[in-house]
């Protein structure tokens, strides 16, 4: 899962981008108003958290022109300003959801996961597929009564998978998704966490989970 995470605070912005690495999402971070825009405007994001004392661009305008050009994505608006006035603004300016500072990370966490099963039309964190069983709010696998150990990024390339169910997921957007544009990545990486992937996923007497579509990328049917 993708976020976008617009905050001026630095020492909040790098709490924040490397707790929720550690949870499991991948994180673009800006500064201010105007860079946030220009990332949820190019950029592909499950969620952006968005604060709204931003410099050059506040977030309620943030939030105004993303809702004006037609861009859908889910906004958690994470601001200081709490009074109900200004809850209710956001809300109605396209906010689907809002969280007061001081904040409890878990909270934060469980907040975004509930968003990105909205936006994917999934009202349980667990999905099935092929008799294998992914639980994307504990983010545990299991086959039955056995649990499978996976790695940071065969699981983030398997929840990935099965919250998109249908979708053809290209090399170049898991990349994106496990390096959050860092340029860390390369198709060989992937096709090689997906090798063992499958390795521990996979039974002879299952249809096989992720599938490859050639030239195209992998999906979950």
């Amino acid at each position: 899962m993708k976020l976008l995470l617009i905050e001026d605070s630095e020492r909040l912005q790098r709490s924040l981008t490397h707790g929720l690495q550690r949870s499991g999402f991948a994180v673009d971070a800006a500064g201010d108003g105007e860079e946030g825009l220009a990332y949820a405007r190019h950029g592909t994001y499950d969620v952006v958290i968005l604060d709204l004392m931003l410099p050059s661009m506040d977030g309620l305008t943030v939030l105004k022109r993303l809702r004006d050009e037609g861009n859908d994505v889910h906004v958690l608006i994470l601001s200081a300003m709490d009074q109900v006035a200004e809850r209710i603004q956001g809300l109605q300016l396209g906010a689907d959801d809002y969280l007061t500072k001081p904040f409890a990370f878990e909270e934060l966490v469980a907040r975004l996961r509930a968003l990105v099963r909205r936006r994917y039309g999934a009202k349980s964190p667990v999905h099935e597929a092929a008799g294998l069983e992914v639980d994307t709010g504990k983010r545990t696998v299991r086959r039955g009564e056995t649990s499978i150990d996976l790695t940071r990024n065969e699981y983030a390339i398997l929840e990935y998978l099965v919250t998109r169910r249908g979708r053809v997921i290209s090399k170049e957007e898991l990349i994106d998704h496990l390096y959050a544009g860092a340029g860390n990545g390369s198709e060989n990486a992937i096709e090689v966490f997906v090798h063992q992937l499958r390795k521990k996923i996979h039974t002879a007497d299952c249809p096989p989970v992720v599938k490859t579509r050639r030239g195209h990328g992998y999906v979950v049917e």
